[in-house]
């Protein structure tokens, strides 16, 4: 069985933060978004090799990534796109990823930027136990969230109903791009392209597969993120934090107060500032300051500023007083 970790979008949602990263290596405490679904592709003797697929812009970053990394199960997949304009869509570097590897094994896909809590050992039992392509969903408790997501309809794990991005969703449980497809058809991406279908989104294509074959869903509690907003980010920081305050034994914190969702990373210098809900990575200094829902990027420096809800990047200097 092989895996692929799709790992190829431009996260412009998140600029200046994600411009010159992939959002994938944001931190969530100790570790990277993408190195929980590392650990356990890893952990799954029945996964041979996890593809990264990335874009030519952040490959060097990937590359400089897998020459560190303990896993040894993970290769490098690139796609030919260097921004959002250019690119394939989902499935369509999916497809293209397939034909680029010679892929003819069950195939498990996890979008890179998703944050779960359970193991993916266990959805890849489920997938082995149905032996029909199968998703995972989760209930995200809210019909305007659901909106933004494919909806699904179950009749015990039966999809019998799957709406992209639906107007009005009828219910809450929504899939979470995390999918596994038997190797005897993987050719149905391609017969989905060539009819041309939408190439953009996965929920797409699974909406098409479903009225054709029988697609089973393994549902989940616990918790899920989507790392594509600020505001979903500092969610999953507040999760793995579980709302509390983590100063790293190499930051330096003076005369301040944090509250709840801080995460204060290495060499960052914090004085006589509020930190709420907020993130201060790496060689970041912030004085004086009231720092709410917000994350500052590496190299910073605010003075004398006041932050609420903003996104700001590496190495900008903010000083000499007022409100952003």
């Amino acid at each position: 069985m092989k895996a692929v970790v799709l790992a190829g979008g431009y996260a412009t949602r998140l600029w200046p933060i994600t411009k010159d990263r992939p959002k994938m290596f944001l931190p969530i405490g100790e570790n990277t978004v993408i190195d929980e679904i590392f650990a356990d592709l890893e952990a799954d003797d029945r996964i041979e090799e996890v593809f990264v697929s990335t874009n030519e812009r952040f490959a060097d970053d990937f590359e400089e990534y897998l020459t560190e990394t303990p896993f040894e199960k993970l290769t490098l997949s690139i796609e030919d796109t260097t921004n959002e304009d250019e690119k394939f869509g989902v499935v369509g570097a999916l497809a293209q990823l397939v034909d680029r590897e010679g892929i003819d094994e069950d195939l498990v896909v996890v979008a890179g930027d998703n944050l779960i809590s359970f193991d993916i050992a266990e959805f890849v039992d489920f997938f082995e136990d149905a032996g029909e392509p199968a998703l995972a969903a989760y209930d995200v408790g809210s019909r305007e969230k659901a909106k933004s997501y494919g909806l699904v309809e179950l009749e015990g794990d039966r999809v019998v109903d799957f709406q992209e991005k639906p107007e009005d969703p009828k219910s809450t449980l929504v899939s979470i791009a995390c999918y596994a497809f038997p190797a005897e058809q993987l050719d149905d991406l391609d017969t989905y392209l060539e009819a041309g279908e939408n190439p953009d989104e996965p929920g797409w294509f699974i909406q098409w597969l479903q009225e054709r074959r029988t697609v089973r869903a393994f549902t989940f509690d616990g918790a899920w993120f989507d790392i594509g907003t600020p505001e979903s980010y500092l969610d999953a920081i507040e999760w793995t934090l579980d709302g509390g305050a983590v100063v790293h034994e190499n930051a330096t914190v003076v005369d301040s107060t944090l509250g709840e969702t801080v995460h204060v990373m290495e060499d960052a210098t914090v004085e006589e500032t509020t930190l709420e809900r907020a993130v201060v990575f790496p060689d970041a200094t912030v004085r004086n300051a009231e720092i709410r829902g917000s994350i500052i990027d590496r190299g910073t420096t605010i003075e004398n500023f006041d932050l609420s809800g903003a996104l700001i990047g590496a190495h900008t200097s903010i000083t000499n007083g007022g409100q952003f």
